[in-house]
């Protein structure tokens, strides 16, 4: 059976993937999923059929999208295995930049090692297997599936005894070895891996630098949800530094800042022109408000909806959980048909001249 793995990304939306799909046209064809983070939705979108492309500006997002969307058939094997696994641990990047911010001294020596035997694997395929993979362990051995905790709160909730005095379970998985997750997962995650016979891409860039570049039938948007714990750099690029053994920049465009929202929005919808259908997700604690949305919407469009529905985030508090509604906002590219009407013009009157 085709199932999405276990992938524990913030804002993740495994749990509505089929309904936003619903709304799709029947007649649609190609999907891109601009802000990709971890592809529940690309995924159910390729299991319907659709030819995805996925984009998201963190690396290790990418080689999620690449293992699971774009690669049909790659999966890891027994001698895979072996390889990552071989070795003796060293005081790599990991070590020198990690050790006791992150991770133990050992764990981190760990990590150099499987990072560079990584790099030895035959495909790049199976190179992003074994990174979303070595995600989802690393993410398995931190409190709160995050990295923006300090050292020593770290420590206290890896402590068992903490950790059972305090909430009554001792997440002794905390402290299982990143080998141990890496292989607790492999076969959902190479179970994963299917064909849909399209020819899925997957993309790692700033989406502005991509709007003009794709076309598609419809344009799936999901940006952090600015007001929210929206902070995905902050929360997961620590996993974009193993990959690349550098330290890497938070990013621009990244719908954090209230004070350019807005103005990110506007500018984002004014870029639109390549899709008849756009679909943007939100919710009723972001800024700016679903009001808000419809007016800059209405600037683009004079066909926009939008449905709703609860959609409870394991990340917000009690309160907060009965309050979440998920917005699903539908538009449709009133202007789609001119727009590739002057485009043909325009390439024949070049191809003339």
């Amino acid at each position: 059976m085709i199932k999405y793995p276990k992938v524990n990304y913030i804002g993740n939306k495994e749990k509505i993937a089929k309904w936003i799909c619903d709304q799709f046209p029947k007649n649609a064809e190609t999907l891109f999923d601009a802000f990709s983070g971890g592809c529940s939705l690309s995924y159910e979108a390729k299991f319907r059929g659709l030819e995805v492309y996925t984009n998201d500006i963190l690396e290790i997002n990418y080689h999620i999208a690449n293992a699971l969307i774009e690669n049909n058939e790659t999966i890891l094997k027994q001698e895979d295995i072996d390889l990552i696994f071989s070795g003796k641990p060293f005081e790599g990047f990991m070590f020198n930049n990690y050790s006791e911010v992150y991770f133990f001294p050992e764990e981190c020596k760990e990590l150099d090692l499987y990072r560079a035997n990584i790099e030895k694997l035959d495909s790049e395929e199976k190179k992003s297997l074994a990174f979303a993979l070595i995600r989802r362990a690393m993410i398995r051995k931190m409190p709160y599936s995050r990295f923006n905790i300090n050292w020593e709160k770290i420590v206290q909730l890896r402590d068992e005894e903490y950790s059972y005095e305090k909430y009554k379970r001792r997440r002794a998985y905390h402290n299982q070895s990143f080998k141990f997750h890496f292989l607790k997962n492999l076969d959902e995650y190479n179970n994963a891996v299917f064909n849909n016979n399209k020819n899925n891409k997957a993309y790692n860039d700033d989406i502005f630098n991509l709007l003009e570049e794709i076309e598609a039938d419809i344009i799936y948007l999901d940006p952090p949800y600015t007001g929210t714990m929206n902070n995905y750099f902050g929360f997961y690029g620590l996993i974009d530094d193993f990959i690349t053994s550098n330290k890497t920049k938070p990013f621009e465009n990244n719908f954090i800042n209230k004070k350019i929202a807005v103005e990110l929005f506007d500018n984002l919808f004014s870029k639109l022109s390549n899709f008849k259908f756009w679909y943007l997700s939100y919710n009723n604690t972001s800024y700016p408000s679903k009001d808000e949305l419809l007016s800059l919407l209405n600037k683009y469009s004079s066909n926009v909806q939008v449905i709703e529905r609860k959609h409870i985030y394991k990340i917000t508090g009690k309160e907060k959980k009965e309050k979440n509604k998920e917005f699903l906002f539908i538009i449709e590219n009133t202007n789609y048909g001119n727009i590739r009407s002057d485009r043909a013009r325009q390439d024949v009157c070049e191809t003339t001249n």
